[in-house]
């Protein structure tokens, strides 16, 4: 249990998935306009990464491993986050369309968000079980949450203050992810 904690809060926060690894980094910068648009991004990608993560998983350790056809992981984890993604997008669209409208391209976007991707072949590269992969999976994802409506939070009061003409824009959003990473990189010693 330990174990699985460590691994939980080490892929939220001290080695978040957008800010150290530098994964996931155009939805992040993309989709921070606003928190409540970040906020259903965050969802969505925590929703499709820790199902990708059960599911490739389960794949690779029933499939792809017994079978000797390992060498096929990364067409397969596509094929599996393309297709959740496509199951997300149909939900938004019914269930939420608000938020379906104000993601935009960004959802579909998801399908090739390395994080997502990552999470999956890091799963494997490190010998994880379906268990630790899932909570990694969700801990990641659950890091980029976080990641991203800090971001959204402060590009809203961003928005507010007297920026230099040649920090206005995307420059500032730079600046401060680039900050929040020296942020988070503060958490180094934790684990």
């Amino acid at each position: 249990m330990t174990e699985l904690i460590l691994t939980a809060i080490g892929a939220a926060i001290v080695n978040n998935v957008v800010l150290s690894q530098f994964l996931g980094i155009c939805p992040f910068l993309g989709v921070s306009k606003k928190v409540d648009t970040a906020a259903g991004m965050g969802a969505a990608v925590i929703f499709v990464t820790s199902l990708a993560a059960f599911v490739t998983g389960m794949i690779y350790k029933f499939i792809l491993d017994p079978a000797d056809i390992q060498y096929l992981q990364t067409i397969v984890f596509i094929v599996v986050i393309a297709a959740l993604v496509q199951f997300v997008e149909m939900f938004l669209k019914k269930f939420m369309h608000a938020l379906y409208e104000s993601l935009g391209v960004y959802l579909p976007l998801i399908t090739t968000n390395c994080a997502v991707l990552g999470v999956a072949l890091n799963s494997v590269t490190y010998g994880y079980g379906i268990l630790k992969t899932v909570v990694y999976g969700f801990s990641t994802a659950f890091g980029f949450f976080i990641a991203i409506v800090i971001m959204a939070g402060l590009r809203e009061k961003i928005e507010y203050n007297d920026v230099p003409e040649p920090f206005k824009g995307s420059a500032i959003v730079l600046v401060t992810a680039g900050l929040m990473s020296i942020a988070f990189f503060g958490f180094s010693g934790v684990i």
